[in-house]
């Protein structure tokens, strides 16, 4: 346990440790001072609440990045700064807080290195599958895909995008609630899960390059599979998803997994699509595989072709 006389610096580096407790106290500590400079920057209003939130979300996964330990609170107050100041400059919504301008690590783990050690990424996935379905998946997209702006993310899911931002808001103020909760209570191995789901992906596309897509969806997908195509059409069963694939690799079409996400029943595969050498242009740069689970089988899949990023933008 972890006492109000536990300075920063300790508070720190017990984080930089995997310790999901100490974090979670660094952040209680500090989140006064961070809602005073948004407020400061962005009046009284859910906006400041949204930057506070923001800025904990990222904080958790680039705690690593903090130079020096005992100024931890003006690193998460700049945080919450640039975050509301992107708000301010933009009319579009800001994926995550701009940490370009903070200091690199000197001593601590990377941030790769620190979402890896399983005590604190267990901590957060276990939080992350107390959120409803619809919220965990906006939630997912926009802090753990590359589908970060409202709306993409509104198009993937079908929703307007005022249901992207009110979902959004509901999933930072609960996930909060959550991680504190659930600070000191033993989690579920989610690295273990999700490197399990990435081998089932990357099995699944060698399968369909053998002919053998039928065969894993028959014992992976539910047979009244419901199917959402990237133009928006709706179809129940698999043949819809078995044509497109088998049209896919007859032009020569092939995907290649680049990340996936799990939570729950939510599961979510991010795949390059590589054109064949005679036709670079043929299919756009990437699919998302936004897949709903049912007794750990497929029960409905949207696929979405996201729009590449602006440069600048």
């Amino acid at each position: 346990m972890f006492a109000a006389s536990d300075t920063d610096e300790h508070l720190v580096r017990a984080a930089w440790s995997g310790d999901s407790t100490s974090l979670a106290v660094l952040l209680a500590r500090h989140r006064a001072g961070m809602l005073a400079v948004a407020l400061g920057v962005l009046g009284y209003g859910s906006d400041a609440e949204d930057a506070v939130q923001d800025a904990m979300l990222v904080a958790m996964s680039r705690i690593g990045q903090v130079r020096d330990p005992a100024a931890v609170g003006q690193w998460l107050r700049t945080i919450v700064r640039n975050n509301c100041r992107m708000r301010l400059r933009s009319t579009r919504p800001v994926p995550m807080a701009d940490l370009a301008v903070l200091p690199l690590t000197a001593g601590g783990p990377t941030p790769d290195e620190l979402l890896e050690q399983r005590a604190q990424r267990d901590w957060i996935w276990h939080a992350l599958a107390g959120l409803s379905e619809p919220v965990r998946m906006v939630t997912l997209l926009r802090y753990f895909s590359d589908v970060t702006s409202y709306e993409q993310i509104a198009a993937l899911c079908g929703i307007p995008v005022g249901t992207v931002r009110s979902r959004l808001n509901q999933g930072r103020t609960r996930l909060t609630d959550l991680l504190r909760a659930a600070a000191e209570l033993a989690h579920d191995d989610a690295t273990t899960l999700a490197q399990a789901r990435r081998r089932e992906a990357e099995q699944t596309l060698v399968a369909a390059e053998r002919g053998e897509f039928a065969q894993v969806v028959r014992q992976s997908w539910w047979p009244d599979l419901e199917v959402v195509t990237p133009d928006g059409r709706f179809s129940q069963g698999p043949d819809v998803l078995l044509a497109g694939m088998d049209l896919d690799l007859t032009d020569g079409v092939r995907q290649r997994i680049r990340n996936v996400v799990v939570s729950g029943d939510v599961l979510i595969w991010e795949a390059d699509l590589i054109s064949p050498p005679d036709d670079p242009e043929h299919c756009p740069p990437g699919v998302v595989w936004a897949q709903r689970l049912r007794d750990r089988r497929v029960s409905r899949i949207r696929l979405f072709h996201p729009r590449p990023a602006v440069p600048g933008g």
